[in-house]
Formats: structure tokens, C-alpha cells, sequence
């Protein structure tokens, strides 16, 4: 598998090289950077109590993040490491931490205006946070690739409503000159990730359809590989 991402991360380099140019208090509550990981699922969303025509008539009382501890780090400058999280939006310290961090903000970003009859309790579990080394950034740039499972419960009955659901999430990362533009007006990789993922969660709450994950071509790809 590393010997078919090499490859394949060779024929990018020529490709690019050819054509560069450049609410409540309950909201609140910190991110638990642990969790037990949730049994593995693959149905759709499908409630079990009804929350409303469109799945949009509930209001979050309280979310979770959890981060496991058993995602593995990468601090190298590859293009591509082959690991859980890669994130250098922040200073070198607790990266689980900082992308719980992330996912806090984004959440309570993405759910603030939902004021629909039924409360409930948002829990996320990340399952991979794949932002950009140094090395990708400052030339080729990529795509930021996101996972996360996400489980709503009734927040009196604590009754699930529905199954947990798989979430791909993923983000074209800017590189090289367009990275330090954007930089410069404030568009930094965490206020663009934070921003996707807010209206992720939105449209998953709020849609029947749920998030619709962009295709972003062969970088995409490789990143699940």
C-alpha cells in the first residue's frame, strides 16, 4: 500500500511541477479528548423517534467531542504520513487536544441557530483529522480530510435517535502562494476547517440528505488509502 501511494504521489509532483502557479451553558461543557470508540456502524441516519419532517425541528442541549487516544500523530514533514492526525495549525503540544479543540468550536458554530422543539445531545467521535504538513503546504497544497461519527440522543430520554453515522468531510488545503494569501486575510487552515465542519453539521442536522461530501479528485483518494 505505501508502495502504491509513493507511485501515485510521484506522478503528483510531476503533474504539479508541469502546471504550478502559484447556547446553552450546557454547550459549553469541555471536549473529552478520550472516549471509547463507538461500535462499528454503516446504515444511514434513520431516526428512531421522530424529530421532524426534515430532521430539522431539534435544538442541541449539549455536545461531546471525543478524540481517542488510540489515533496515532505524525510531527513529519512528508506529503502524505501515513497516520490518523496531521495538524500543524497550532504550536507543537496536544494535538488530540487542539482537534478537540477544533471540532468544540465548529460544532457549537454549526448548531447555534437550530431551535427546532426536540432537545437533544450531539456526540462526535473523530476518527481522522488529515490536515497539510509544512512541506504540502508551502508548495502543492492538498485536501484536508475529515472524519467523524456522529450520534444524536434525545436529551430527556436519552433514547438514541437513530445510528450513529459515518461523516467524510473534506476540504480543499490551499498551497503555496494561494495558502499565504489566504493567510494574510485571515483564512487560516483552522478558520477554514472550523467553517466546513460548522456547516457540516449543519446540513447533517438539517437536511434529509445530510452532508454532501465534495469529490476533489486523486489527493482525495490517496488520503484513504
Amino acid at each position: 500500500m505505501k508502495h502504491i501511494k509513493l507511485v501515485l504521489l510521484l506522478a503528483m509532483g510531476t503533474l504539479v511541477s508541469a502546471c504550478a502557479g502559484t447556547n446553552t451553558t450546557s454547550r459549553n461543557a469541555p471536549f473529552e479528548a478520550e472516549g471509547l470508540p463507538f461500535a462499528e456502524q454503516s446504515q444511514p441516519f434513520a431516526a428512531t423517534e421522530q424529530v421532524g419532517a426534515n430532521n430539522t425541528d431539534v435544538r442541541v442541549e449539549n455536545i461531546t467531542i471525543r478524540v481517542p487516544r488510540s489515533l496515532k500523530v505524525s510531527e513529519g514533514n512528508g506529503y502524505l504520513p501515513s497516520t490518523d492526525i496531521v495538524w500543524r495549525g497550532d504550536p507543537i503540544g496536544d494535538r488530540h487536544a487542539q482537534i478537540g479543540a477544533i471540532f468544540n468550536d465548529a460544532m457549537k458554530k454549526g448548531t447555534q441557530s437550530l431551535e427546532g422543539a426536540t432537545p437533544v445531545y450531539l456526540d462526535i467521535e473523530v476518527t481522522r483529522f488529515h490536515a497539510l504538513t509544512e512541506r504540502a503546504r508551502y508548495s502543492t497544497g492538498g485536501v484536508h480530510n475529515i472524519n467523524f461519527i456522529l450520534s444524536l440522543r434525545h436529551a430527556v430520554t436519552n433514547a438514541p435517535l437513530g445510528e450513529p453515522r459515518r461523516v467524510r468531510a473534506d476540504l480543499t488545503a490551499f498551497g503555496g502562494r494561494q495558502a499565504l494569501e489566504a493567510e494574510a486575510r485571515g483564512q487560516t487552515q483552522k478558520v477554514r476547517i472550523t467553517n466546513m465542519l460548522a456547516e457540516a453539521i449543519r446540513q447533517e442536522l438539517t437536511t434529509p440528505e445530510g452532508f454532501q461530501n465534495p469529490k476533489l479528485g486523486l489527493i482525495q483518494a490517496m488520503n484513504q488509502l
